[in-house]
């Protein structure tokens, strides 16, 4: 027997390996987490990318460790390898944003470099199948990074038995049991504190991490690792991308990703919850700038025209509710649609977002964005969030209704400005059980409007959230719709708890409309009116309940077919 287990110097250095593999294991799920919470954002469908990103990584991590047996030198290996990781994990977002902005941008650059116009540089299919590509990559990043991580549980079995110079019992357990521990760590740093980072300043913290244990590692047993120095310059490097990825990736990552907009990209804000980005665009010398507004890549409102989709969600409601004095507004951070409400002049309006950041950025702009910018945004919001009436409530909406019904509150109108259900996580906002509480928090001769997609493109979609509401308990349930021209034909759904038309209230309302810059009483009746057969499948669509995501799957159905039709369902 070469060792005694017993000996002090051999306790020590298993512990050390040990507590290396622990690390190891925490950095590489926050690896994980980074590459999928940054493809969710990416590819717009959060919950389906995670869930990908993860199962391509444990199928890569298995390849990895098959891949591992074919070294024979493990300290050696295991000491590059862990460079590697942390190299890769430091740069993966900034090399992914970088590829998928050229990508958009390759068209432009060759029709500028050889004077021809755009549209001759691809055919309209080539440019779609190269961008099309390029959202595959971190897919394909996601299979490097798994194939590395997995090499790593392997290589340490065969160093610990190396070490020992002999098959230690209980080797693979001991690993294991590191390995588990630890990535349990990595998930509580990640819930606690990389998700409020910067997504490559966590990236960079995680590498850091990754790169110290490493240098532990080729210290502790450099006697078994050939190449030192080769190794030292590669930490030092390592150590020098760390920094500026930290330091300036984020401002690296902005520019890239800011090529995927039409317009200049003015501000970026990564939020816990989201992606913001505002871009601007200048008409005239004589008109203000045009500002739009994204989330995640997707267009929540232009300054150009959101005041059409803001007037027909708010006055058509208030106009048929009976009275105006005390608003819920669910949803709405950007302050437009409570703007449109605080025209009816409210005792009390009550609006609750998930995103504090967003709200804060809204209230006061010019505590991020540049005074020009913050000035436009305070035109456009008209400084509605810092209304001495209006209370901002920071929490996920759905939880906090249950606080709304226990202290028995009442709301003459409830406005619901929520994103479209692309995500599993917002299915449950329009759902069954979710609008019966809201039907509960209003008066009975309240009323309550919902955003409801569009009826052209996702005509499922706009069904199934009017069916819900009906089954939720609402008996007078109408839906109507209106040209946003930056978004197409939109629509919503007006409810009210009795079996009483909501387009009557409003032909019947006694309401004066307060000063708008679009809607008329006449306008807002003729948006009740649908072409012929538009119900035709309305038997067909099904409601969307707490569990079931049919109002998800509409929606990914709808807008991912023919840019926007529904195969089953379209435009028949």
């Amino acid at each position: 027997m070469q060792h005694r287990v017993s000996k002090p110097s051999i306790i020590i250095n298993d512990v050390i390996l040990i507590c290396i593999m622990a690390v190891l294991a925490g950095c590489g799920l926050i690896y994980e987490y980074l590459l999928s919470h940054y493809a969710g954002r990416v590819l717009g469908s959060m919950e389906s990318a995670i869930y990908s990103i993860i199962g391509i990584m444990i199928v890569s991590m298995g390849c990895g460790s098959f891949f591992a047996r074919r070294f024979v030198r493990c300290f050696t290996v295991f000491a590059w390898l862990e460079v590697s990781v942390a190299l890769l994990g430091a740069t993966t977002i900034l090399i992914i944003s970088a590829l998928i902005g050229y990508s958009h941008l390759l068209p432009q650059v060759v029709a500028d470099h050889y004077n021809i116009p755009v549209n001759l540089t691809f055919s309209e299919g080539a440019t779609s199948v190269l961008v099309k590509a390029s959202m595959l990559l971190p897919y394909l990043f996601g299979f490097f990074l798994g194939f590395l991580l997995g090499m790593e549980i392997p290589l340490m079995a065969r160093i610990r038995e190396h070490y020992y110079g002999q098959s230690i019992q209980h080797n693979t357990g001991t690993i294991y049991g590191a390995d588990y521990i630890g990535a349990g760590v990595g998930a509580a740093l990640w819930v606690l504190l990389m998700l409020k980072l910067e997504i490559n300043q966590a990236a960079a913290l995680t590498a850091s991490l990754n790169a110290v244990v490493g240098l532990v590692f080729i210290f502790r047993f450099r006697e078994f690792i050939e190449g030192m120095k080769k190794l030292i310059i590669a930490h030092m490097f390592l150590a020098l991308m760390v920094v500026l990825v930290y330091a300036y990736g984020g401002q690296w990552q902005a520019r890239m990703e800011n090529m995927l907009y039409l317009d200049e990209v003015v501000y970026q804000q990564h939020t816990e919850h989201q992606n913001l980005v505002f871009t601007r665009h200048s008409v005239t010398a004589f008109q203000p700038d045009i500002v739009d507004f994204y989330i995640n890549g997707n267009l929540q409102f232009s300054s150009m025209d959101e005041h059409i989709y803001h007037e027909m969600l708010v006055h058509p409601a208030l106009m048929a509710s009976a009275r105006t004095n005390n608003v819920l507004v669910i949803g709405g951070g950007d302050g437009l649609a409570l703007r449109e409400i605080l025209k009816w002049q409210p005792e009390k309006v009550i609006l609750v977002d998930l995103d504090k950041q967003l709200l804060n950025l809204f209230r006061q702009p010019e505590l991020k964005m540049s005074d020009s910018l913050a000035k436009r945004i305070r035109q456009i919001t008209q400084s509605s969030l810092s209304h001495d009436n209006v209370t901002l409530i920071a929490e996920d909406a759905f939880l906090y209704i249950n606080q709304l019904l226990r202290q028995g509150q009442r709301f003459d109108a409830i406005v619901v400005d929520l994103p479209d259900p692309s995500h599993p996580d917002l299915n449950k906002l329009y759902s069954v059980i979710f609008y019966s509480k809201l039907k509960t928090l209003l008066a009975g001769d309240g009323v309550l409007v919902v955003q409801s997609n569009s009826p052209y493109h996702a005509k499922s979609v706009f069904i199934s959230i009017g069916k819900t509401i009906k089954a939720s308990g609402f008996s007078g349930v109408e839906q109507y719709q209106q040209n946003v021209p930056t978004f197409g034909q939109w629509g919503w759904t007006i409810a009210t708890p009795l079996a009483i038309s909501p387009r009557q209230k409003i032909v019947q309302s006694e309401h004066q409309l307060p000063k708008v810059s679009w809607v008329t009483p006449s306008l807002i009746n003729s948006a009740f009116e649908f072409p012929v057969n538009f119900y035709r499948h309305y038997d067909k669509i099904e409601v969307n309940r707490m569990n079931s995501l049919n109002l998800y799957n509409y929606h990914q159905q709808a807008w991912s077919n023919q840019g926007g039709y529904s195969l089953q369902l379209g435009n028949e």
